[in-house]
């Protein structure tokens, strides 16, 4: 995706005095939950609440915010109902205060925290699909690289993708940190084999994706299973065709968006796993340092 670093200093760059619009609490259904912010400058604007009637009161009142001497805070108290036009049935508690450096710091470190922590997802082939899917995917929160090994196919790619030319691509899996997707969609059929196997070994990849037929798929795991060391265990995590099937539509870019979107699940399925066994580990350490336990 685009750096929100270095689009959140460029807003602030040129945004002068600015003011920070920030839901501090939320009852019911609303369009965005507690602790989302955006930033409101007299001419622009940085982020969003959720859009709708509640931002632009929430934008009107923070430019009065920055038209007054002081630096008060501000809370709006705001039912989202049909009198603001905005059905969501929720109520929203908003607080707007001006900014300053300190918080322009912090919101900084913020959003490099952030874009540290980001999943990575590794397009192997900068083909149509590659291409496709890379496009659908820059501008959502993870870290794409498209992997290729000819220079040419690397040309093109969507801005905010990362590219890796590389005559092994396998050694980019086996670099890749925990926690990564991995979309392999090369031009020779035995590269993907060897890019997905090495995928398929690592336990701690979120998504193992392979472009192609059910035969494809059928010779893959008679060579996966005989001749790379593979196990059905292993073998049964690989999602092939990537996109599924309920669509039967080949053209590029239908298939990433049916690949985003499957990968974007994948990708939040393996961050509530790793919570739940934090969570588990945790409670473990917890009861065995019980009395009697």
């Amino acid at each position: 995706m685009a750096s929100t670093v270095r689009n959140l200093k460029s807003f602030l760059a040129g945004a002068g005095r600015f003011a920070q619009v920030r839901v501090a609490g939320t009852k019911g259904s609303t369009p965005r939950e507690t602790g989302t912010w955006m930033l409101v400058s007299m001419l622009t604007t940085y982020g969003t609440i959720g859009g709708g009637q509640l931002e632009y009161m929430a934008i009107d009142k923070a430019r009065q915010v920055l038209g007054r001497p002081d630096d008060a805070s501000t809370m709006l108290d705001v039912p989202l109902g049909p009198e603001i036009g905005q059905c969501c049935g929720g109520r929203v508690e908003v607080e707007i205060r001006l900014g300053d450096d300190e918080l322009a710091s912090a919101l900084i470190r913020e959003a490099e925290q952030e874009e540290a922590g980001l999943p990575h997802f590794y397009i192997f082939g900068g083909g149509h699909v590659g291409k496709a899917i890379a496009a659908a995917v820059a501008l959502l929160p993870v870290r794409a690289i498209v992997v290729e090994t000819r220079a040419n196919e690397l040309e093109g790619i969507s801005p905010g993708v990362e590219t890796m030319l590389t005559p092994m691509p396998e050694e980019a899996v086996r670099a890749a940190p925990a926690g990564s997707a991995f979309a392999i969609l090369t031009h020779d059929h035995a590269l993907d084999f060897l890019i997905v196997a090495e995928a398929l070994k690592r336990s701690d990849a979120a998504y193992v994706g392979m472009i192609g037929s059910k035969t494809k798929k059928a010779t893959f795991r008679s060579w996966f299973l005989k001749t790379a060391g593979g196990t059905e265990m292993q073998f049964a995590r690989l999602i092939s065709p990537i996109g599924g099937e309920a669509v039967r539509d080949k053209r590029p870019a239908v298939i990433a968006a049916l690949a985003a979107a499957e990968i974007m699940s994948s990708l939040a399925f393996y961050v509530v796993g790793q919570r739940s066994l934090s969570a588990m580990s945790e409670a473990g350490k917890s009861n065995a340092a019980r009395p009697g336990s």
